[in-house]
């Protein structure tokens, strides 16, 4: 019998996929111009970005990326343990540990690399990982590289994650979860999980990506927001290229965690360093998001109306607080129609569809920065009711 020809089966998978309309589509942004970006020639009202504070272009952070590449170049040149760890990533990693009340934090270069070698560092065969259904993939793949028995738990749902608990009560485990989940824009109960955590004897594990500059006092998160430390979440991991508005990530914890992940953490030990222009421009952004607290007030201001506004126009978002805020559709083709006719009016907000959400979830994803307006918000309320009621 002949092996199965890998190329044809990837081809028929994106078919199925093109078929069902869930084919992911590549469009390439030509300018990008604070809450505006140009599509495919059209200037359109960018609420798609993560860039919650308005960080990305700021003029500092540019001119602290300029001015470090002028001394160092534009790449690392090698690993962190073999000469590319320079001391631009040491200053960002003391403000990043100073930021989030932590020992130390270990930068990698990206939020997904990070997750891997957390898990796969701390889990091995025979452990038990225990994670929330919504979680980022990067959480889910990290568990299975590990080894460790992956189970999930009902989304945000702590009886749920001690019911998984009871089923091997003599493994070591750690339990991940997002603190803002991306696609919900909801927030996790911290405060609970760490209770079962403490008395489960496990590790609590949390990946701030869109909870870091957004929510806590200072920015400093949804763990610093739910008034917890080190010794309740033991492992922090957030992202750089959300409210930060740059690129890399960093996981943060007692010293002993962070000379555990130097020496074993796949991801970080056999890969470049993220370019330390690139982390000059990223500590510029930090003590922006830290210390300009503004920003953080204006995003509150517009997100209570978005909602406001979406209420009195009957429609109908999901329970967050946060700069995520989801409108759910259902189908695919629906969520399609409406990202289209809402870029015919001059707003970018792509749909998200399955696998990214479950079945039957397909949503517009409209996310909020600290550049929008109340005026832009209420053009994007009038546009897409009036392409709601045409449905």
């Amino acid at each position: 019998m002949p092996r199965p020809e890998l190329l044809a089966r990837l081809h028929q998978a994106c078919a199925e996929r093109a078929a069902s309309d869930l084919l992911r589509r590549l469009r390439s942004v030509s300018e990008a111009d604070g809450a505006t970006v140009v599509v495919d020639g059209r200037r359109l009202l960018n609420f798609a970005s993560n860039d919650y504070l308005g960080l990305a272009q700021h003029p500092r952070v540019a001119e602290a990326l300029v001015s470090s590449a002028r001394r160092w170049g534009v790449g690392a040149t090698a690993a962190h343990l073999l000469g590319g760890h320079r001391a631009e990533h040491e200053a960002l990693e003391h403000k990043l540990a100073q930021w989030t009340g932590r020992e130390r934090a270990l930068l990698f270069s990206s939020g997904y690399l990070a997750n891997l070698g957390v898990l796969t560092a701390l889990l091995a065969d025979g452990d038990l990982c225990l994670e929330d259904k919504l979680n980022h993939a990067c959480l889910i793949d990290g568990a299975r590289l590990s080894g460790a028995t992956l189970k999930r738990y009902v989304h945000a749902d702590v009886a749920s994650a001690q019911r998984q608990f009871d089923t091997q009560p003599q493994c070591a485990a750690l339990l991940a979860t997002d603190g803002v989940f991306s696609m919900d824009g909801d927030v996790a109960p911290l405060r609970e999980l760490a209770a079962l955590c403490r008395d489960q004897h496990a590790l609590l594990h949390v990946d701030d990506a869109h909870g870091l500059g957004v929510l806590g006092p200072d920015g400093a998160g949804s763990v610093a927001e739910a008034g917890l430390a080190t010794g309740d979440v033991p492992v922090l991991m957030a992202t750089l290229g959300k409210a930060v508005g740059v690129c890399g990530a960093f996981v943060a914890g007692d010293a002993a965690l962070v000379e555990g992940l130097v020496q074993f953490a796949r991801s970080y030990v056999y890969t470049t360093a993220l370019p330390p222009a690139l982390a000059a421009a990223a500590s510029a952004a930090v003590d922006i998001a830290r210390f300009e607290s503004w920003r953080r007030d204006r995003l509150r201001t517009l997100i209570a109306h978005l909602r406001a506004g979406a209420a009195a126009r009957g429609l109908t978002l999901m329970p967050s607080r946060t700069a995520i805020q989801p409108l759910i559709v259902g189908d695919s083709a629906t969520a399609l129609r409406l990202s289209r006719g809402l870029e015919a009016a001059g707003f970018y907000v792509p749909a998200i569809r399955p696998p990214t959400v479950p079945p039957g979830a397909a949503r517009l994803r409209i996310t909020l920065t600290a550049l929008h307006t109340e005026a832009l918000v209420e053009r994007l309320l009038d546009a897409l009711a009036q392409l709601m009621r045409a449905e």
